[in-house]
């Protein structure tokens, strides 16, 4: 789809985020022991990232970290992601969480495609009336920007969640962090190094055999 012009890419948030720092330096590995590690440790906030998996090059678009996930959150998100490359196509693979079929997500995407259609209100009437025909429209094939659905209790299909486990194991899990200030730099700074060093498509092993006899 890249090569057509098109960005397919898997979008999700991950949120609560802590920035942990621990009380005691870990203690190196010795001679017939491991790597020991204290147990305190102070809680200086959480931030939530929203990222932006490019399935075909396999690196992060336009990721967003901040204090919160809220719709207006995710709408910017989306708008500074397509503006990386705003005369392509956009393709985002999301789950069916309810900021990702919100009323400012619909007026995003009328805007940037130039959709003439009435909107109608929230609540009401119209493309606005309600999650299900507000759905209908951010799925619309025939605008430059769409949204698709992984099915309810399915966002283990989503390419991103497989990324944000490499981020927790490689990041977050034995790190320390002094701020929240200094979580969001290291996410940041890890994602630049990611994209630059290892990036590459993900290979689905999975054929679609059943998961549950």
């Amino acid at each position: 789809m890249l090569e057509s012009g098109v960005h397919l890419v898997s979008t999700d948030e991950k949120t609560g985020i802590q920035a942990l720092e621990r009380v005691h330096p870990d203690q190196p590995a010795a001679p017939g022991q491991l790597e020991r590690r204290e147990f305190e440790y102070h809680r200086h906030g959480t931030q939530a990232l929203i990222a932006n998996f490019e399935v075909a090059t396999g690196q992060l678009v336009s990721p967003t970290v901040g204090d919160t996930r809220t719709e207006a959150d995710f709408v910017d998100h989306i708008r500074a992601t397509v503006a990386t490359d705003p005369g392509a196509g956009w393709v985002f693979v999301v789950d069916q969480l309810n900021t990702h079929k919100s009323a400012g997500l619909v007026q995003l995407v009328a805007e940037l495609c130039a959709v003439p259609d009435d909107l109608g209100r929230k609540g009401e009437s119209g493309i606005l009336r309600d999650m299900a025909s507000r759905k209908a429209f951010l799925e619309d094939g025939s605008h430059r920007i769409r949204f698709v659905y992984t099915p309810r209790h399915c966002s283990w299909l989503n390419q991103v969640e497989i990324w944000f486990s490499i981020l927790s194991r490689r990041l977050l899990r034995r790190a320390s962090f002094a701020s929240t200030e200094e979580l969001k730099r290291r996410i940041l700074a890890f994602i630049r190094v990611f994209n630059e060093t290892l990036a590459k498509p993900f290979r689905w092993t999975y054929i679609g055999k059943p998961l549950m006899a």
